[in-house]
């Protein structure tokens, strides 16, 4: 490891990002000094400027991988070579506003049933049953799942920790897990691993979910995300507060949870009869 990427590594660690974001700045510097055969603290502002062109204009990446890049590159040009260069706040992508994809409770059902083997089927479960993100899911510990009060604790994004409601019929079903595996410390171990210290990986939750959403022949084309947005709009639709919602899901703005009262079946209903009204004679 080279004194830069060790500064640069350390500097993030002070900052208390986590273990996966501080791998993943690193790969961006590192794409960035492979780009350009360089090392990136002999770069001048220009070169960044062509850089950013570069990944929106030629590779044309996402605007997800475009902010991480920025990111990154921010981090480590503002804060470990103290470069505050304007370039910087020129390259943020523009924001990008999309509807998620929505399944009923009987899609849930169905793709929860094509789901195998039972360490995926009883993930899947918990994702959709407490709302939570791919990696909280993933990395839960036994000693996170507290029985007596029906709650889990998560480990959310920004090092952020919140209890969330753990129902029932998910209790009973993660109680009877256990006993198949009894793999501390992680709730949901990696199945065959050799190693049972490891949790479910991303790779293998992905294709895992990808296996079951052909399984289930569902027309729409969700991802494990999808879960998420599905508990939070089901939730809405029996009645409960937004402000609840917002609080089990971890979001720091009440204006990133009120996206779903668009999405639930009862702002749809008010709409259907006006519109049934205004079509009848057409």
């Amino acid at each position: 490891m080279t004194a830069l990427r060790k500064r640069f590594v350390e500097d993030l660690q002070l900052h208390g990002f986590a273990n996966s974001t501080q791998c993943v700045y690193v790969c961006a510097i590192k794409q960035l000094a492979r780009h350009y055969r360089q090392s990136p603290d002999q770069l001048t502002e220009e070169q960044l400027r062509q850089y950013f062109l570069h990944l929106t204009q030629v590779r044309r990446v996402s605007r997800s991988n475009a902010t991480i890049a920025l990111c990154a590159l921010k981090f480590f040009f503002e804060h470990t070579l103290h470069r505050p260069w304007p370039v910087l706040a020129l390259a943020r992508p523009p924001r990008q506003r999309s509807v998620p994809v929505v399944l009923s409770r009987q899609e849930v059902r169905q793709l929860l049933e094509s789901v195998t083997p039972e360490v995926f089927r009883i993930y899947f479960t918990t994702v959709y049953g407490c709302g939570l993100r791919l990696s909280e899911a993933a990395s839960l510990q036994v000693t996170d799942v507290d029985g007596q009060r029906a709650l889990v604790r998560v480990r959310g994004k920004g090092a952020r920790e919140r209890y969330v409601p753990l129902p029932e019929p998910l209790l009973l079903q993660l109680r009877e897990f256990w006993k198949t595996h009894r793999s501390r410390p992680w709730l949901f171990p990696a199945p065959k691993s050799g190693n049972p210290s490891r949790p479910l990986s991303r790779k293998s939750i992905q294709e895992a979910f990808g296996a079951a959403r052909q399984r289930s022949g569902l027309s729409k084309h969700p991802t494990v995300h999808t879960l998420r947005h599905s508990y939070a709009t089901h939730l809405l639709e029996v009645g409960v507060n937004l402000r609840l919602i917002q609080a089990n899901l971890g979001h720091l703005s009440p204006r990133t949870t009120a996206l779903y009262t668009h999405l639930t079946e009862p702002a749809w209903a008010t709409l259907r009869a006006p519109l049934n009204q205004l079509m009848r004679n057409l």
